[in-house]
């Protein structure tokens, strides 16, 4: 199905099933233990071992020879496969580094063995006996030192964040020099890692040259070319499977060295091998997000107009990596004639980064946002006031191009009324609860709306169930139910009379879960199958289908009525098709908006920092499940607060490998700093979107809460951090007098 002219009324639109709160169909698996997880998958072949990937020790180099003579005589051990013996592999797509294969050490924890085992701990053991000589060589590992020699760039994120080396809108510098009031400074945020509660995890099995992998994938037809290509087979001899995913924020898009290496120790096992990345290995050998550091510059008018802004943006990679895009929301958020942006990369031999959760927009905004509750003081602005003076209905940098639909003043104007905004103090370091200062502050949210082909198959049977099949992928996201009450909408059935199957390659190939782009899509792909199902059971009873009517179980036309089973009485009929986009993106800007809102206490006499409430305010089109949008949305201010307030890879930049490499190190938001978390979905519909006039509402719920913590920490305390993590350490010695 082509999508090339705006969406009129279709069947979704009665909103009997699709748009109502909806339990998860996947929940009571997840909850009581029974959906299985790709390491769990224990019935699916048998006589399965166990792998155990050994990463390299130094961060660049060579590795001169590497004894596995020990580990092959240990006790349980099937196999040994090393590094120095397989030939080089290919590159997977937006794989920077080599996965496995060859004596090059490219970062600290590159895959260079793999033990098979009977039993893990075997596996782990064996590992450990393993004798590496290294020939190491001097790294970068320090962006604020590299950042110096880093060059201009231009780059997306694979999720449609993206910009150029050097972008320009009219003549920044004089519009800036020649401002009444200007702002210039510079921000910094640390590495990150995705920390998702599941391991990057496979196991592989072969028969004959026909590999399966029951793995944690969040983009399977992706993966299947990325294996065909790694490995040098053909992809028709590949199966990728994993209906049940356990967090992936990004890094699950791309094959990682534990799907590789459990193929390459299954074929030398000659069984099949299971394998888990350890929590070291899964920040330093798979991807994270970069380190960003970031200067910003605004002049405006002496009543808040902004007539000049710019936002550069400076990170590291490995060579032929990219860069974290940071400055791509700054081309369409807020309005002026003059504008800059821009990107450099600095070339870094730490692990390589790539996209987490709202590439480039996440952290971006940690900035951006900052940078207006600044520039807002300067001018004697409320905040959210300055926002709404300088809100635009056309891309800046090109006006012929409206926005689809862009409600961020009422986001922004409904979030203060809902959070109490009126009744803040706004000079900072006046309101008091105890020993707690309290201070409350907002940001604005956005996140581009990516349009992608997605497809699947639908089967209506004998007993009138209907089951949908296609390669999308659930990350936690919801798009089990989702899906099913796109398909229950459209042919006029309860959602219990639909069955979702969901994460096999063989399936038909979807959008996938990843850019907010997931949910959108994919339901537009159900959509497209359903026309071709409804097409054919009308058909099949002898009914126009332009006039055709499916509800409550029947067919309906005119006087006539027929039960839905009667069509499939003699057999099952399938539709099957694709939602493809024509050019309506790039004729109408596609974006969605949030107003984000935080309350804060900050201890007068230790400087911690305690989040008491949260509200966040989307526009986003037509939310097609508010119950697990919801959570979609409470996960990414979480994941907000980790970034404002504790998430830090800490890197050591003598040896180039990050040191808090687990969960005991690297810290991340548990209940007990999570408050109330309460969120507003506009009413609304973008027609230009899709035929679901949804819009991706995922990643969405993480831009712009960093900077909403760090704004309402400087209203409860006056002191204003541009380095995040915001830690204690860096407010305790500005603190205001606590008498």
């Amino acid at each position: 199905m082509k999508f090339d002219t705006p969406a009129g009324q279709n069947p979704i639109d009665q909103l009997k099933v699709v748009g109502k709160p909806t339990d998860r169909i996947d929940g009571k698996y997840k909850t009581t233990g029974t959906a299985p997880y790709a390491y769990e998958r224990h019935d699916v072949v048998a006589n399965q071992a166990y792998g155990y990937v050994l990463g390299a020790g130094v961060a660049k180099g060579r590795l001169r020879g590497l004894n596995v003579a020990a580990a092959r005589r240990a006790p349980g051990v099937i196999a040994v496969v090393s590094t120095l013996d397989t030939p080089k592999l290919g590159l997977g797509r937006m794989n920077t580094a080599s996965l496995f294969g060859g004596p090059e050490i490219q970062h600290y924890h590159q895959a260079i063995a793999l033990v098979v085992a009977e039993t893990f701990e075997q596996a782990r053991a064996a590992a450990y006996l393993i004798k590496a000589d290294y020939a190491s060589e001097p790294g970068a590992f320090d962006l604020a030192a590299a950042a110096k020699s880093a060059k201009p760039v231009e780059g997306g994120s694979g999720e449609g964040s993206g910009s150029g080396a050097e972008d320009r809108t009219g003549d920044f510098e004089k519009a800036f020099a020649d401002a009444a009031v200007r702002f210039d400074e510079t921000f910094t945020t640390p590495d990150e890692s995705h920390a998702m509660m599941e391991p990057h995890a496979t196991i592989a099995a072969w028969e004959g040259d026909k590999l399966t992998l029951w793995t944690s994938n969040q983009m399977i037809a992706w993966s299947k070319g990325s294996l065909a290509k790694i490995l040098g087979i053909s992809a028709e001899n590949i199966r990728v499977d994993s209906p049940y995913i356990g967090g992936g924020f990004g890094g699950k898009l791309f094959v990682r060295a534990d799907a590789v290496l459990a193929a390459l120790g299954a074929k030398a096992a000659k069984r099949p091998v299971k394998v888990a990345l350890t929590r070291p290995l899964i920040a330093n050998n798979t991807t994270h997000r970069p380190a960003t550091i970031q200067r910003i510059r605004i002049g405006a008018t002496k009543d808040g107009q902004i007539t000049a802004i710019a936002h550069e943006s400076t990170s590291g990679n490995l060579p032929s990596g990219r860069p974290e895009t940071a400055v791509d929301q700054t081309k369409l958020l807020y309005a002026g004639a003059n504008r800059l942006t821009g990107m450099k990369l600095a070339h870094l031999d730490l692990p390589e980064g790539n996209a987490m959760r709202a590439p480039g927009e996440a952290p971006g905004l940690m900035a951006l946002e900052i940078a207006m509750d600044e520039m807002a003081e300067k001018l004697g602005l409320d905040p959210v006031a300055f926002r709404i003076r300088n809100d635009t209905q056309v891309d800046p940098g090109h006006p012929e191009r409206p926005f689809s639909h862009r409600n961020l003043v009422g986001c922004l104007e409904q979030g203060a009324e809902r959070f109490g905004w009126s009744k803040r103090n706004p000079t900072p370091g006046q309101v008091r609860d105890g020993h707690w200062l309290v201070g409350i502050g907002m940001a604005a949210g956005f996140r581009n709306n990516q349009l992608t082909k997605s497809g699947a198959r639908v089967r209506l049977d004998a007993k009138g169930i209907v089951t949908v099949e296609t390669d999308m992928t659930d990350i936690g996201t919801g798009s089990y139910t989702i899906i099913a009450q796109t398909a229950a909408e459209m042919m006029g059935l309860p959602l219990d009379r639909v069955v979702v199957r969901l994460g096999d390659s063989d399936f038909p190939a979807s959008a996938g879960s990843g850019g907010q782009w997931g949910a959108n899509n994919a339901t537009a792909g159900v959509y497209a199958a359903c026309v071709k199902l409804r097409e054919a059971v009308a058909q099949k009873l002898g009914i126009n289908s332009a006039d055709a009517v499916f509800a409550d179980g029947e067919v309906r036309s005119g006087n006539r009525a027929a039960p839905l089973a009667q069509a499939s009485a003699d057999g099952d009929l399938s539709g099957e098709d694709s939602i493809e986009y024509g050019d309506l993106s790039k004729k109408q800007q596609q974006s969605t908006f949030a107003g984000h809102f935080v309350e804060v206490g900050v201890d007068m006499h230790t400087a911690e920092v305690r989040v008491r409430r949260m509200l966040a305010v989307c526009a986003a089109g037509r939310i097609l499940n508010p119950k697990s949008a919801r959570s979609q949305v409470i996960g990414g201010m979480t994941m907000g607060v980790g970034a404002a307030l504790m998430e830090e890879l800490a890197v050591d930049t003598k040896r180039g490998f990050f040191v808090n490499h687990d969960l005991a190190g690297y810290e991340v938001p548990v209940h007990a700093d999570i408050p109330h978390q309460e969120v507003i979905f506009l009413d609304e519909v973008d027609p230009m979107s899709s035929p679901m006039k949804a819009k991706g509402v995922g990643e969405l719920g993480i831009c712009g809460v960093g900077a909403a913590v760090a704004n309402a920490i400087y209203n409860a305390t006056g002191i204003r951090v541009r380095d995040y993590p915001i830690t204690l350490d860096k407010l305790l010695d500005r603190m205001p007098d606590a008498a």
